[in-house]
């Protein structure tokens, strides 16, 4: 197993984004299960600053696009521009292309932009009217948003939100860790001093051995037991997805790798339930009244379930 890579990665990031270990061990499983991933918090937190470390750590192609509401679909995917010389049309790509994309603030811009997304997200593809594109591997959006009581946002649709294996916030940092940064704020803001420590090779390895991870089918069926408890539970609209069910594996199984284990057990489903659902799901409007909390309902989820017990054979 190639964890040593992972963790080297994860170290990188630990020198730019202080006190939010378990954080930043998140970001590395989403990218390790193949995933695109949503980071939602108040500005001024460092999102943007966690994407760039994570993309400075990866030996990979990055581009960010800042999104504003004149932002239009061609400006993500690109454009057709007409030859004069030869009466052609000859397609320029756009920032999708590259295999760390980042959505930066991506609800300040109109649905139709954002919707532009779909397709690479999804399919790893981009469809245009004259041609077809696979997008180089690996792929990954990394998206940030700010909360939607702020002033100029759109919210995400569910069809969305659905493609994105996890949401993350990072919150404020504990007192202690403000006062490290304070003091070593001109060093962390240097993104010159992280360089790349894997390269593509090493991640699409370290994707494939994530694959062979070894899951039992009682942590199988305690996944499908959860996520159809979301369809079926009175504080909840719209519970999770097939799509969500298998992202929630996928995540299960890279949080066993980062962790040094082949194979997937309860509390790897437990730990990746709240970052893989919650943006998936929808409150009852008696709940929304009642001002309940997606991640309290979740923590009611997961206690109404009997976890497997498995025994190593």
């Amino acid at each position: 197993m190639s964890k040593d890579k992972a963790l080297e990665v994860l170290n990188n990031l630990k020198r730019i984004i202080i006190g939010k270990d378990e954080v930043l061990k998140n970001v590395l499983i989403c990218l390790l299960a193949r995933g695109h991933l949503l980071i939602e918090d108040v500005p001024g937190v460092g999102k943007t600053t966690l994407v760039k470390a994570l993309a400075k750590s990866l030996d990979l192609s990055y581009k960010r696009v800042q999104f504003t509401p004149d932002l239009m679909p061609s400006d993500i995917i690109g454009v057709s521009i007409y030859d004069k010389n030869t009466g052609t049309f000859s397609f320029k790509k756009g920032p999708i292309f590259n295999q760390i994309f980042l959505a930066d603030e991506i609800n300040r811009t109109s649905p139709k932009t954002q919707s532009s997304l779909l397709q690479a997200m999804e399919e790893g593809e981009v469809s245009t009217e004259e041609s077809h594109f696979i997008l180089e591997k690996p792929f990954m959006v990394l998206a940030t948003q700010n909360p939607l009581e702020y002033q100029g946002t759109f919210p995400l649709p569910e069809a969305q939100l659905d493609r994105f294996l996890m949401r993350l916030s990072l919150g404020y940092p504990d007192k202690s860790y403000e006062i490290e940064i304070l003091k070593n704020y001109q060093s962390i803001k240097d993104l010159n001093q992280i360089k790349a420590v894997v390269s593509k090779d090493d991640i699409l390895d370290m994707q494939k051995e994530v694959d062979n991870i070894f899951v039992h089918n009682d942590i199988l069926e305690y996944i499908v037991n959860i996520v159809d408890l979301t369809r079926n539970y009175e504080n909840l609209q719209l519970g999770a997805s097939p799509r969500a069910a298998i992202d929630l594996l996928k995540a299960t199984k890279a949080k066993a790798y980062v962790e040094g284990r082949d194979y997937v057990i309860p509390d790897d489903v437990k730990n990746m339930a709240i970052p893989v659902l919650s943006h998936r799901l929808i409150l009852s409007p008696e709940a929304r009244i009642e001002k309940k909390n997606i991640n309290e309902i979740l923590f009611d989820v997961l206690n109404s379930i009997y976890i497997p017990v498995i025994i190593n054979e």
